[in-house]
């Protein structure tokens, strides 16, 4: 088992494109395409039909963006940061800031 660097509910930035400096939380993670969607991010307008049960419309929706255009924040800092993978005592894995501060306490609260 790999140790994603980004998993959802995570707060990420994102570093490049046109949405750039802008932050967010992560909705849902594609690890075989290595995207993911971040909410308020990368906001596309969908044009729909209206059916028998669903009205038409322009609707707003985020969609996903590589993953190497995201990165984490430090919970300690709030700046963009790498995530180094720590292993504990009894073989478990974290996933811990630049800072040291551990990622899955403040993705998790």
């Amino acid at each position: 088992m790999t140790l994603a660097r980004v998993r959802k509910g995570d707060k990420v930035m994102v570093i490049s494109g046109k949405d750039r400096g802008k932050t967010g939380t992560v909705l849902r993670v594609w690890p075989d395409d290595d995207k993911v969607t971040v909410e308020k991010i990368n906001v596309v307008k969908r044009h729909t039909k209206p059916t028998n049960t669903k009205e038409g419309g322009i609707f707003e929706k985020e969609a996903p963006i590589h993953l190497s255009n995201v990165m984490p924040l430090d919970p300690e800092t709030g700046k963009p940061t790498r995530v180094k993978t720590k292993v504990e005592a009894d073989k478990s894995k974290t996933r811990v800031a630049k800072s040291g501060k551990s990622i899955e306490s403040a993705a998790r609260s």
